[in-house]
């Protein structure tokens, strides 16, 4: 299963794990608080420090503990980012950190919740389980939810609501792969042989086979949601309530809760959805605009709320949001990186904050587009390394991105920290420099035409030579595409394409939606339009906390949109999902930084502006909107 989400670059953003299918669009948000990057001191859910945060975007709101009770936050949405989808089976066309991160779980509590602010790990405060065990050689996996959690309804969440989630989740997928927008054959639930309620509040799931248990507990158990299985265990409405267990019982209980959940009208006064286990509960939803308004769940488990109301306010335009945050009259915003120059404006009524989320943005090389020789040139790992030598990381960031932004040289970044982030991903191994790209294709057969074309005059497969499948006189003109929104991506496509072209690589740029590109431009998904591009910058995907790429650089994954292919790299990849070392994610990853697969490019922060009259009692609630994990039960107003 993909640990990744599509994403485009600037604001929004699918979920955790995605589907090629979910129609997405700009997906980061970036803006300025006027300081440039620093470096931050924060509390945790612990009550402790986490320390510092490189390459924090501002500043965080400061923490402290409640002053007076209630007050409205009002909490910005772009139109086309707001909540769509209750249920939480989501489907792919509704898979997005809009639905399910800003949305659902404010009412429904997942079983196992990450990050903790921006540490990429299980948040064990707010996590609905206790941390899971394995045994039977990592085939059987057992974990308990924390008692004192109740729905609204006052009965308990316990074992049997996570089995039901199991259940449907079940029926769903095989109706239909769409059903769950982070469903991939072969992984959860399909890998779930028995799961069994071994006490009141203990699961005990039999795998089908071992998996690396950072991979099973970060990215497998973290899909599960418990659902209140003797409230919605029904097929109709007022209709009996049926033993989920049984699987015709389970897709007639599963295809009511769809279909009720399309029904956007309902959302408020439909007795389902207000049976919840989170902190808040829905009270008014538009079904025009996504507008919402949430209260305090009394019967919430965890933290207590103490604001009185939750608004989801929705705007048909960045400029139309953030005027609202210049007029003071949002406590929560996000900053679109077309305000960046005036976000002078809103500093003294707001904190301004950002961060990247995990995962990385890249530009992906098109390993089997024959034309010219495409296939064969990129195939070669020195002219791999030379492309990574003609991109400036460090003038994007500055020049284009406004400081907005952090290099990124790999599959897992420098900032947010993480853990697993190998030691050749810290500092770029493929620096700026012109000369060194231009050497890198002399020495091996190329005669370099500065400003002009570049041609194969040694052909062959000795040292020195062009390379396999290169003929004499052969050039180097591959055809990029990159999507049009936002600005910036397109800016920085024609920075490469002009410094490549001082070593003689001529490309050719073409624009195009992001939707055109993910939907037309990829080897996995449409192998026919194979001749058609050679690199693609759609943006680039986020990560879970346990972040595998496979899927996406494995031979063959179905998010491989190049086609790469490497017996080393998918070596390393199963080693990750299936293997027993925790950092062999890093390893994975260390290979794929020196072998390039893709043009990876700087990161973008989402940033966000939280009113100054704003507080909380930890910041990991705050920091955590930069990984679309906000956790608004910590929040309260200050005055």
């Amino acid at each position: 299963m993909t640990v990744y989400k599509l994403t485009n670059g600037l604001r929004r953003r699918t979920s955790k794990v995605g589907s090629v299918g979910v129609v997405l669009a700009a997906a980061v948000t970036l803006a300025s608080c006027g300081s440039g990057s620093s470096t931050a001191t924060t509390q945790g859910s612990s009550g402790t420090s986490v320390g510092s945060i490189p390459g924090l975007y501002g500043k965080l709101p400061p923490v402290g503990q409640p002053a007076k009770s209630g007050g409205v936050i009002t909490f910005g949405q772009l139109s086309g980012t707001n909540p769509n989808y209750i249920f939480p089976i989501v489907p792919a066309a509704n898979s997005s950190v809009y639905n399910i991160y800003e949305f659902q779980n404010y009412l429904f509590v997942p079983m196992y919740w990450g990050t903790v602010g921006t540490v990429p790990k299980i948040n064990p405060t707010v996590s609905l389980a206790n941390m899971p065990t394995y045994s039977n050689g990592g085939k059987t996996v057992t974990f308990s939810i924390k008692p004192g959690y109740t729905w609204s309804t006052g009965a308990p969440v316990d074992a049997n609501d996570v089995i039901f989630f199991i259940d449907l989740l079940k029926a769903a997928v095989k109706e239909s792969a769409a059903n769950f927008g982070n469903y991939t054959p072969g992984f959860f639930p399909d890998n779930v042989v028995s799961a069994t309620a071994t006490g009141k509040y203990t699961v005990t799931l039999q795998l089908t086979k071992s998996y690396n248990t950072s991979f099973f507990t970060n990215n497998e158990l973290s899909l599960i949601t418990p659902l209140p299985s003797t409230d919605w265990n029904i097929a109709s409405a007022n209709g009996p309530h049926l033993d989920y267990t049984q699987p015709a019982n389970a897709t007639a209980i599963y295809n009511y809760l769809s279909k009720q959940a399309n029904d956007l009208s309902t959302y408020a006064t439909n007795p389902l959805w207000q049976v919840v286990d989170g902190p808040l509960k829905l009270t008014s939803f538009t079904p025009s605009t996504g507008a919402f308004t949430m209260v305090p769940n009394p019967h919430f488990g965890g933290h207590k709320v103490t604001f009185s109301e939750l608004q989801g306010v929705t705007f048909t335009s960045v400029q139309a949001e953030f005027n609202q945050l210049i007029a003071g009259n949002l406590t929560v915003g996000g900053v679109d990186f077309s305000v960046l120059p005036q976000v002078s404006r809103i500093e003294s009524k707001y904190n301004v904050f950002g961060l990247p989320d995990f995962g990385f943005q890249a530009a992906f090389y098109n390993f089997k587009d024959t034309t010219g020789n495409w296939s064969s040139e990129i195939s070669q790992l020195y002219l791999r390394q030379a492309l990574a030598h003609l991109e400036d990381q460090t003038a994007y960031i500055k020049g284009l991105y406004k400081g907005a932004a952090v290099p990124d040289y790999g599959p897992i970044g420098v900032s947010p920290p993480s853990p697993y982030t190998p030691a050749n991903a810290k500092n770029n191994p493929y620096p700026y420099n012109i000369s060194t790209a231009a050497n890198l294709l002399k020495s091996h057969g190329w005669k370099v035409v500065a400003n002009g074309t570049t041609e194969c005059v040694k052909p062959g497969t000795a040292a020195g030579d062009c390379g396999a499948g290169i003929p004499l006189h052969a050039t180097i003109s591959p055809t990029m595409f990159y999507t049009n929104s936002p600005p910036v991506l397109g800016e920085q496509a024609q920075a490469f394409a002009a410094a490549a072209k001082q070593v003689g690589i001529n490309i050719q740029l073409n624009a195009k939606t992001f939707n055109f590109l993910v939907s037309n431009y990829s080897v996995a998904g449409a192998p026919a339009n194979n001749n058609k591009w050679a690199i693609n910058d759609f943006g680039g995907f986020s990560a879970s906390d346990y972040p595998t790429t496979n899927n996406i650089f494995n031979t063959g994954g179905s998010f491989n949109f190049g086609g790469y292919s490497s017996a080393t790299a998918d070596k390393l990849i199963n080693n990750s999902v299936f293997g027993s070392n925790p950092q062999a994610v890093s390893q994975e990853a260390s290979y794929l930084t020196q072998q390039q697969p893709a043009l990876f490019t700087p990161a973008s922060d989402f940033i966000y502006a939280v009113s100054k009259s704003l507080s909380a009692t930890n910041a990991d609630s705050f920091s955590g909107l930069t990984q679309f994990q906000p956790l608004p039960q910590y929040w309260y107003f200050t005055k």
